[in-house]
């Protein structure tokens, strides 16, 4: 019986990346990297390499009849990943323009072996293998095919252990006839497409031998660091210990952990639904500023523009004393994946225990508008995998009030949590009045009053239940008949 190898997996540097394959890429694999022009393969390509190289374990970056190492260097230098102190130490640049201009296949791979004989590297680039092919399709003269090269390198550059990586320029319909998908080990697809103004970036692990990887297309963004992946987040990652509604949180709001029947459940999702100025963002306030003062930490995704305000002031606080953490969503064309791997990744770094989205209506606007068509399946996911973890989330929608049509969410998808706490404005003796009332909790008692609310300097304060009003929820009350009065 044989003994069982076990692959070693090399962290790729590329935040995400790692994730989405199941640890990193495997160690002496052959891969490629293919994808329509223009959506960042050079820039995974080099972001790997730096990420990867060191003077223990050196690169080899081949170019072939693509951009000059000149001036391929001259702007994958603006990324905060490249290190010009590494050229020639760690990573190492070789122009093969000249081979493959000859259109010869085996000119080009007895210039690949004797660069790689002579400096032993551990990482083997060759960017773009694309140009080998199409350099060669008219020599009719060339001694080898393209299978015949693909296979050649692929066993050359596993014998001498080394993890390489080839970069092309490839079409979907390629996969089954092109010789190279069929030899790599693994197999990183980039795609990007225009909708509307909006530029949206995805990555695909098409094959990884050997690895257990996230499958699917997965959102990834270009900024100044380089590449960051936001990996699909599967369903039940890390559930908690502790069974949903078995202890309550406080909203930190006095009678309204009353109405609640005790507290929100933990691990519940609620929804705040109100007309605009309504007090939804001083409530969500309340409740992370409540579970700082209790020791539980927070995070909070705000895609509402937050005025210099005593709350905010507060929530900036919490922030700088580690018991916050605020997700930016400043960026554009953002992705539900992308929102929601921030939000785990806080959540696992500071052990927190609520969660606030502020709110859906400004969340579907950040989007991409590729991703909004499909907002309330993602919204769901998204609700399952928080709560999943065992974080309590509360989420405000912005609702007219509409008095002939009472609803809680334009998305349909009050359904989908365990708890609806719903603001409305009505009218009383000549007033404009604010009433606030728990719609549901899920398996839980709670009170059903209508109860007045205000909102001051330290927040909400809820006042009395209106039992001599009739048609609060129309806007418009009247005294109630049923004790003699009109």
């Amino acid at each position: 019986m044989t003994e069982k190898v076990t692959i070693r997996c090399l962290p790729t540097g590329v935040p995400g990346l790692d994730d989405l394959l199941g640890g990193g890429i495997p160690e002496f694999s052959f891969n490629l990297i293919a994808g329509s022009p223009g959506c960042g393969k050079t820039t995974l390509a080099h972001q790997l390499m730096f990420g990867l190289a060191t003077p223990e374990r050196p690169a080899v970056y081949f170019t072939v009849l693509g951009e000059p190492p000149l001036k391929m260097l001259r702007y994958q230098q603006q990324f905060s990943f490249f290190d010009f102190e590494r050229i020639n130490a760690s990573v190492r640049f070789i122009n093969l323009t000249e081979e493959a201009m000859s259109g010869k296949f085996d000119v080009v791979l007895a210039r690949i072996v004797a660069e790689v004989e002579a400096s032993s590297p551990a990482l083997v680039f060759v960017d773009s293998f694309r140009s080998v092919n199409e350099a060669a399709k008219d020599n009719s003269k060339q001694t080898s095919s393209l299978q015949q090269l693909v296979q050649k390198l692929g066993m050359r550059l596993t014998g001498w252990q080394t993890t390489s990586f080839l970069v092309g320029e490839y079409s979907l319909a390629e996969s089954d006839t092109n010789p190279v998908f069929t030899v790599a080990d693994g197999l990183l697809w980039m795609t990007q497409s225009v909708h509307r103004n909006s530029m949206v970036r995805k990555l695909q692990v098409m094959k990884m031998r050997g690895r257990a990887q996230i499958p699917g297309l997965h959102t990834f963004r270009i900024s100044d660091e380089g590449i960051r992946v936001f990996p699909r987040v599967i369903l039940g990652g890390d559930p908690t210990d502790t069974p949903p509604g078995e202890s309550r949180l406080s909203m930190g709001v006095p009678l309204l952990d009353e109405m609640l029947g005790g507290g929100v459940p933990s691990g519940y999702s609620m929804l705040i639904a109100g007309p605009a100025g309504s007090g939804k963002t001083i409530l969500t306030t309340s409740f992370l500023m409540e579970g700082a003062r209790v020791g539980e930490n927070g995070v909070i995704a705000s895609f509402e523009k937050r005025p210099r305000q005593s709350h905010s002031r507060r929530l900036d606080e919490l922030v700088e004393a580690g018991q916050l953490a605020i997700i930016d969503t400043r960026a554009l064309d953002l992705s539900i994946d992308e929102t929601l791997y921030e939000l785990t990744v806080q959540i696992k770094r500071l052990k927190a225990k609520r969660v606030v989205i502020d709110s859906l209506s400004g969340f579907e606007l950040a989007l991409a508008p590729t991703f909004r068509e499909d907002f309330r399946e993602s919204l769901y996911r998204m609700v399952a995998v928080l709560t999943g973890m065992g974080v309590t989330v509360l989420m405000t929608s912005e609702m007219e009030d509409r008095y002939d049509d009472l609803r809680f969410s334009p998305y349909g998808n009050a359904f989908l949590t365990d708890a609806i706490i719903v603001q409305r404005y009505v009218e009383v003796g000549s007033r404009l009045e604010r009433v606030m009332a728990v719609v549901k909790v899920r398996a839980s008692m709670h009170s059903r009053e209508l109860r007045l609310f205000d909102i001051d300097k330290d927040g909400i304060v809820i006042g009395d239940a209106l039992p001599g009003y009739e048609g609060l929820l129309s806007g418009q009350p009247t005294r109630s008949t049923r004790d003699g009065r009109t």
